[in-house]
């Protein structure tokens, strides 16, 4: 296993859309297993293979608290959704250290595929509700800041722009150090 790069807000690939994952084989193994180990070190509860690079349908979830309990979503889709809303403070894995209200559904039905490609169905609310709601979103190239006003977004982008230009300076300045 190993730990993937994800991807930061505002690059591009974050508004791919994702394609259905059509085989099921090692290879879909072995990237759940390191989008699991990314995610657990990040330390997050959700990742999508879009923040990863991959886009591709397949997003896991793991919000306990022993961090013992990943699911697996593969191709999913929202079969219901309830009329009741509910606004949760969220953040993501690929906009470190921001937070902000959504307004999402209080509660969802969902069919998926797990890693043998068996179907199965999850009705959620809470945190697991929310969870699946902004990890699809990435499948379908959203960010969580993409609901946010127009002024907020612009903020966010602006600092993480900022953000990445001082740690690909600090690496630059570090490869140099090497060289000498």
């Amino acid at each position: 296993m190993s730990i993937l790069n994800i991807l930061r807000y505002p690059d591009p690939r974050l508004h791919k859309v994702a394609q259905p994952v059509t085989r099921f084989d090692a290879r879909l193994e072995r990237l759940v297993a390191d989008m699991a180990e990314t995610m657990y070190d990040a330390p997050g509860v959700g990742l999508a293979a879009s923040q990863v690079d991959v886009h591709e349908q397949l997003l896991i979830i793991d919000t306990s608290e022993t961090k013992d309990a990943l699911q697996v979503f593969i191709n999913p889709e929202v079969l219901w959704a309830s009329e009741e809303m509910q606004v949760y403070d969220e953040g993501c894995l690929s906009v470190p250290g921001v937070y902000d209200g959504v307004t999402r559904h209080a509660e969802v039905k969902v069919r998926a595929l797990d890693l043998r490609g068996q179907p199965f169905e999850v009705e959620a609310d809470g945190l697991l509700a929310v969870c699946i709601q902004h990890e699809m979103d990435h499948l379908l190239g959203k960010v969580f800041v993409d609901y946010l006003s127009p002024l907020k977004r612009n903020r966010i982008k602006s600092k993480m722009v900022k953000e990445m230009r001082g740690i690909e300076r600090e690496a630059a300045l570090r490869a140099q150090g090497r060289r000498f």
